[in-house]
């Protein structure tokens, strides 16, 4: 389906409560489409997977973690890159829901630049996934240890990743049919959880310690 002349940001989050969300086939393409999985890739809130190097790449702290410090730059980051499904439409209405407190970034920067990052969605109690960068080796795994404890303090309930990849599949995400997506995401509606009342990041061993099964 393809129709972006009328696609709003109060359209853009009536589509995600329905399990639905837009992508492009090119940062050059003009047309967005909507896109319902037959198969839908979640991380269980409670199943992350830190390997034992990751956990020592986390606790060296040689990076900073922030909050929607730079939603623009995660975007512009996630979007950069030979193949993107993020055209200058779905940027610009990523931004508004941003603004509108719909949609939130966590940054990993060092030396003053960003390394890593992601950004998501969020209605009630469920983030919807949308896109992760790395510009250093673990920058977006490092981003998705300290996204996942945010949610689990948030008290959200439901992670979608939309598709599952091995790189998320090595953290722990898995794959669910449409029907038991539906079941989740009407159960996270349901449900009141605020991405940014969470204290500011502390201590990579307090993360650690919050949400792994280290392997």
């Amino acid at each position: 389906m393809k129709d972006s002349d009328s696609l709003t940001t109060a359209l853009l989050l009536h589509a995600y409560t329905l399990g639905i969300f837009p992508m492009a086939e090119s940062r050059d393409d003009p047309d967005i489409f909507w896109v319902d999985p037959r198969r839908r890739g979640i991380f269980p809130l409670d199943g992350f997977h830190v390997s034992r190097s990751l956990a020592r790449t986390l606790r060296r702290m040689d990076y900073q973690v922030s909050v929607n410090r730079d939603f623009a730059g995660v975007v512009d980051a996630c979007a950069d890159r030979p193949e993107t499904w993020i055209n200058a439409e779905i940027a610009q209405l990523y931004l508004e829901l941003h603004e509108l407190g719909h949609a939130h970034s966590l940054e990993i920067s060092a030396g003053g630049q960003l390394i890593g990052g992601v950004y998501g969605v969020t209605i009630g109690a469920a983030f919807f996934g949308e896109s992760m960068f790395s510009r250093r080796r673990d920058g977006s795994k490092i981003a998705l240890v300290w996204l996942v404890d945010r949610l689990r303090q948030a008290g959200f309930t439901l992670f979608d990743t939309q598709f599952i990849t091995p790189h998320l599949a090595s953290l722990g995400a898995i794959e669910i049919s449409r029907a038991e997506y539906q079941a989740r995401l009407h159960e996270a509606l349901a449900r009141r959880a605020d991405f940014t009342a969470p204290p500011p990041p502390d201590n990579a061993q307090s993360v650690l310690q919050r949400i792994t099964q280290t392997s």
